[in-house]
This record gives structure tokens, sequence and C-alpha cells, in this order.
């Protein structure tokens, strides 16, 4: 396997005036890693994941629902979700999150 390095994640993604965006960064057959750019007042509706996956709040501060939990969220926050959890975000301001799907780690 190759090391792969990001040093700056602010700098790998842009966060739109309106909307969200997301750029996968990194991807093997064990984990994907998925960079995320909220504008202010954006939500991802709840949902839930087929594989364990690990939020880490890069800039910025959100509301997330993990099932019946409800945490705030600011930079250099870290959330471990095992697979299934119904989870959703609403930022409060303009947000760069990082994903980690765990593939591996059924």
């Amino acid at each position: 396997m190759d090391a792969a390095t990001i040093r700056q994640l602010v700098e790998q993604i842009s966060i739109p005036d309106d909307g969200t965006i997301s750029r996968t960064i990194y991807q093997d057959e064990a984990i994907k890693a998925v960079l995320f750019g909220f504008s202010a007042g954006q939500e991802l509706s709840e949902h839930t994941a087929t594989a364990p996956a690990i939020l880490h709040f890069v800039q910025g501060e959100a509301r997330v629902t993990l099932g019946p939990e409800v945490i705030d969220a600011k930079p250099n926050t870290w959330v471990y979700m095992p697979a299934r959890l119904p989870h959703s975000i609403q930022t409060r301001t303009p947000v760069i999150m990082l994903l980690l799907l765990l593939k591996g780690a059924r």
C-alpha cells in the first residue's frame, strides 16, 4: 500500500455560497474518505450507512443527531457511528467535515 498524505484539509475543498459539496479524497477496499463543505443553514436529512463511520469536524459548527442523542459539533469534534445508526446534520455556520466510511468493518 502506498502512503497518502494531505497536510491541510481546509485547502482541499471550497465551501459553496449556498449548498453542499463533497469530494472523495481517498478510497481503497477498507476505507473511503470524503471531505464535505456545507454553507451555513444546510441540512443533511436523517439517513443510515451500511458501514461504521467517523465524522471529524474540521471547521465550523453544526447540530448532529445520532439516534436519540443530539450534540453540538465544533472544530475538532470527532464522532464514531456504528453501522445503521440514524443520523443527520444541520449546519449553523459554514462547515468542513471529513467523513471516514469504514467499509472493511461491517
